[in-house]
């Protein structure tokens, strides 16, 4: 298939693995994070680490927005879901992800919550056409990838005259996460640079990544998710760190563009405005990171609509998806990982979802390798 088999020929891997390890200074370390829950899948499932030198090392970030859903808003979309009036509708892995006492969206169902799966937003309105007797509530979640599909529910709602459907908004912004990564770096973590999400940069532009380069001196390299993007990303960023630069430079060029996709990041400013504040699972608080919807559309905010406790909640204690988030621990650090914790029996967020730094080295046995 064009535009995949051509980007893993492992010949052209071994050679752009080569040129990584010729290139690499022998006198220092370099610390690379890959933001996006898709790269670190690619980078467990094609043994990228086998293939570079021991002083470049890949650090897990908190690129996964089911995983860095604090535990208080699980909390909050499963009281939503017990409310008698209510339907909530999500995507399939946040129905998983453990809230408080180990109930997720999943055992509320169990119990006789209304709670649906739905594959796109669309479907969330659909449903609350069809049942005017239901409050029904989107929980919706992810980066600036899924946003533009909530904005496109709420117009259509509004559109429709809907009056019994509404969004539990818990859209993320990816700029403002490196940022507060940055900012908040603990724990002796040292970060020499990025591999920027795909996705999510298709949508914002290269251009978004310009401010976290410049203020904090780390270069951002937009990544594709096939094992050569990998490479060529590394390797791009080691020449970066070698150079003394910190720039944003785009290696997924057949799809990203400086701009982005204007069309779409107008609609999202039509719906949505930043939040002072958004709390991240194992980050905590950082300031204009999260979405709201706009007084415009406050008919159909769930947080307007019904009363939410939004408390902030601890982790389970045993736990380590937050320092995994931040990237101060692997997934084999956990005492948890593979043992009670498992993709059948999550105790965080990591081991739930598709993209989680837990699930990627459970499902492809890194860890088995140590």
């Amino acid at each position: 298939m064009k535009y995949v088999e051509e980007f893993r020929d492992p010949v052209l891997a071994r050679n752009v693995a080569a040129a990584i390890a010729r290139e690499v200074r022998a006198d220092r370390s370099y610390h690379l994070m890959e933001f996006c829950g898709g790269h670190t899948h690619a980078i467990s499932r094609y043994g990228i680490p086998d293939l570079l030198p021991g002083n470049v090392r890949m650090i897990h970030g908190p690129g996964c927005p089911v995983c860095v859903l604090p535990v208080g808003r699980i909390d909050d979309a499963i009281a939503l879901a017990r409310r008698p009036e209510v339907t909530l509708c999500t995507y399939g892995d946040v129905m998983r992800v453990p809230g408080s006492g180990r109930l997720s969206l999943l055992k509320a169902k169990a119990q006789g919550a209304d709670v649906r799966m739905v594959v796109t937003a669309d479907a969330a309105v659909r449903i609350a056409a069809e049942n005017p007797d239901r409050q029904v509530v989107f929980l919706a979640i992810g980066f600036e990838t899924t946003t533009p599909p909530t904005a496109l529910a709420v117009r259509a709602a509004a559109a429709q005259g809907l009056t019994n459907f509404s969004v539990f908004c818990n859209h993320v912004l990816t700029p403002s996460a490196i940022q507060g990564i940055l900012a908040g770096a603990d724990e002796g973590l040292s970060l020499d640079g990025f591999v920027g999400p795909a996705h999510v940069s298709v949508v914002i532009g290269s251009e978004a990544y310009a401010p976290a380069a410049a203020e904090h001196g780390k270069p951002v390299v937009i990544s594709g998710f096939e094992p050569l993007d990998v490479l060529q990303s590394i390797l791009m960023l080691v020449r970066q760190i070698n150079d003394g630069r910190a720039e944003v430079e785009n290696q997924f060029t057949r799809a990203v563009t400086a701009e982005g996709n204007r069309k779409a990041q107008a609609l999202v400013l039509e719906i949505f405005e930043t939040r002072p504040s958004f709390e991240w699972r194992g980050l905590g608080s950082i300031p204009h990171s999260g979405l709201k919807l706009r007084d415009a559309y406050a008919a159909f905010d769930a947080e307007r609509r019904f009363p939410i406790a939004g408390a902030s909640v601890a982790d389970h204690k045993g736990c380590d998806c937050g320092a995994i988030l931040r990237g101060v621990k692997r997934p084999v650090d956990c005492k948890l990982f593979d043992t009670v914790c498992t993709p059948e029996n999550p105790m965080g967020s990591c081991m739930v979802s598709a993209e989680g730094a837990c699930a990627a080295h459970y499902t492809y046995g890194r860890f088995r390798d140590a």
